[in-house]
Formats: C-alpha cells, sequence, structure tokens
C-alpha cells in the first residue's frame, strides 16, 4: 500500500512524501511538488511492482541525469557532427536538474525547466527562440530513446507526453542580384585568402559553412567534377556537383596546397579549418549588406534552383534534406515552374 506524507518546512514549498509497500518489494520512496504526480506515481509504482516490471523503476532509480549525459555524449562522439553544439545543450540540463535521477526526469519537470529556458536572459539580453528551445528538448529526448532501448536505464520517454513549441515559418533571406555582386567584391578584396571562394562554393553547391571549411583534398574528385560530404548534418554522405567558377577556383588553389595538411582551408597551425567569421564580418560591412548570415547563402542557393524551376525534390536532393518539408519554405518562388503546370491543367481541361 501507499502513503502520502505532506511535508512543509520554514520559507520552503510544500512538498509530497510517498512511500510504497509491497509484500516480497522493498519498499520505494519519492517526494513531489504536487499531491496529484505524489498520487500518479504512487498508483504506477504498485502497478509496476505487481506486474513485474520493478527492474526498470529500479535502473531508473540507480542513474542520474548527469550520468546519463556523460554515457550518451560518450555515445554519439563518433557520429555526431554537432558535438560542440550538443555538450552547450547538455551542460544547461546537466546544470539544471543533472542531480536528478532518470525517474525523477517527468514530463512535468521537463516543462518547468522549459520555460524558464524560455524566460532566462541571454548575454545579450535577449531570450532564446522557441527552435533553439526545441533543440534543448530534442537532444534530451534522442538521449532517453537510446537510455529507453539500448540501455534498459529506463522504461519509456518522458518527452513523448511533451508537445515541440510552435516555431516561426523558416527565414528565407537570399542575395539579390545587385547584393551579389557586392558581397563577392568584398570577399575577393578582403585580405583572407579563404574567404572568397568559400563564398563562391557556398553559392554555388548550397553547402553548410563547416561543410565546406571542414573539406580535405580526399573529398574533391575533379575528373568527376564532385565533391563528397562524409560527415553531414543529416549523418548521410553526400556529392555536391562541383561546375563552373566553383571548379575553377578550387582547381587554380589545389595549386598552392600545404603539403603538410589534407585540409582544403587549414588554419595556420594547419591541424583545424580556417577561421573566417571576422573576414566575413567585414565583407559584410564593405559590401553593405544588412541583416545576413553565413547560413543565408545556402538559402540563397535553393532560392536561385527555385527561381530556376528546379522542382523541391530536386532542392530536397542538392541540399541533402530527407523530406520535402525543410524546402517548402522556397516553394513561392518557383512561379514559372508553378504558372507552367497550372497552364498545362487548365489547357487539358478547357482546351
Amino acid at each position: 500500500m501507499a502513503t502520502i506524507e505532506k511535508r512543509q518546512r520554514e520559507k520552503e514549498s510544500v512538498s509530497y512524501h510517498v512511500k510504497v509497500r509491497l509484500k516480497g518489494f522493498p519498499t520505494q520512496f519519492a517526494t513531489f511538488k504536487r499531491l496529484t504526480d505524489a498520487k500518479r506515481w504512487a498508483q504506477e509504482t504498485e502497478t509496476n511492482l505487481r506486474d513485474g516490471r520493478f527492474f526498470k523503476t529500479s535502473e531508473a532509480k540507480k542513474h542520474t541525469l548527469a550520468e546519463a549525459i556523460v554515457r550518451y555524449l560518450d555515445y554519439i562522439t563518433a557520429t555526431s557532427t554537432r558535438l560542440l553544439a550538443l555538450n552547450n545543450y547538455f551542460e544547461w540540463w546537466k546544470n539544471k536538474i543533472g542531480s536528478c535521477t532518470l525517474i525523477d526526469v517527468t514530463p512535468a519537470l521537463i516543462t518547468e525547466y522549459r520555460d524558464k529556458l524560455r524566460k532566462e536572459k541571454l548575454p545579450d539580453n535577449k531570450t532564446r527562440a522557441s527552435s533553439t528551445i526545441n533543440h534543448y528538448m530534442s537532444a534530451l529526448s534522442h538521449l532517453f530513446t537510446i537510455a529507453m532501448k539500448e540501455w534498459g536505464w529506463v522504461e519509456d520517454n518522458p518527452f513523448r507526453k511533451i508537445s515541440k513549441l510552435k516555431e516561426p515559418r523558416g527565414r528565407v533571406r537570399f542575395l539579390s542580384d545587385e547584393e551579389r555582386e557586392k558581397l563577392l567584391i568584398a570577399c575577393k578584396e578582403n585580405p583572407n585568402p579563404y574567404l572568397y571562394i568559400a563564398v563562391i562554393l557556398c553559392l554555388s553547391t548550397g553547402a553548410r559553412k563547416m561543410e565546406i571549411m571542414s573539406l580535405t583534398w580526399d573529398d574533391v574528385d575533379f575528373n568527376r567534377g564532385v565533391i563528397t560530404l562524409h560527415q553531414t548534418k543529416n549523418g548521410e554522405r553526400r556529392l555536391l556537383p562541383l561546375t563552373g567558377k566553383a571548379f575553377e577556383l578550387l582547381k587554380e588553389h589545389a595549386k598552392v596546397r600545404h603539403i603538410s595538411t589534407k585540409l582544403v582551408f587549414p588554419s595556420l597551425c594547419q591541424k583545424k579549418p580556417a577561421y573566417i567569421r571576422f573576414a566575413w564580418q567585414a565583407a559584410l560591412k564593405a559590401a553593405g549588406i544588412p541583416d545576413f548570415r553565413f547560413h543565408d547563402l545556402r538559402h540563397s542557393a535553393a532560392s536561385y534552383l527555385a527561381m530556376n524551376n528546379a522542382s523541391l525534390a530536386e532542392i530536397a536532393e542538392v541540399l541533402g534534406h530527407k523530406t520535402l518539408q525543410m524546402v517548402k519554405r522556397y516553394a513561392h518562388l518557383s512561379e514559372a515552374h508553378t504558372a507552367k503546370v497550372v497552364a498545362s491543367m487548365n489547357q487539358k481541361i478547357f482546351g
């Protein structure tokens, strides 16, 4: 049977201490802030004990979230290309609720800290966007999925009962013809030797910044005219067509490659990719282009494809998206393609 004891210390909020006793099993304890949560846990625990699912609950009590985070980061180190971002997400969760055992990480606790994540002020006095908060949530959700399916540490993923925050429509900021010309001139005149060619590659292939900056010469095949990306955001290998201006620039760049590194764009130490952030910002300022990020070069490439009658499926293939959902933001730019389809339909039904 279960007993619930109400507790309240001076200057502290009320808590409810639950004790579940069942013959043949160890006594189970838990503490909750709400009486409804305490009653639900007591009922579920008694059911689990009677149905023989106690061992899973027991595992969830043995491990803290901090332990799970350490194991998870070690687990995905070899496969993820977003370790820096993931480390930031998990550092926040570990600092806030890392001491909690996995069984105590309930949907109620997660949503409580999700709301704190939304209200928390950043160094620039701004708050996090809904999309950013969803990234924090998705990272922890995947941890619980692995802990459930592969480690046997939890019985269920608490995120299954939590809805994602509604995000604004995807940003579509692309360079006009005039802006593109000004930016390329500014990049070419910038003292950084890699900026111009990196921007050309991103514009012509739709690749992400780190996909281009992390390239090695082994990834470049001049005979076939392709670049092979072995590590991408979605974890799948992708081929980038290498043609025109990008092909010419990269082939010329290959003539002065460093023999002590395989990196196409090495830093001074030649062990890491070059850092072009400050050069990029200087080029934007020189070109007088406002509200434009490096990632918007990828949007620009996709937008140019759409305006040149590429289908959404073709754009998704170029960008490396598994579904069409991410490229629907460019659909309104395919005016000529859409008009052609509508005209064909009208011709058939009206003659």
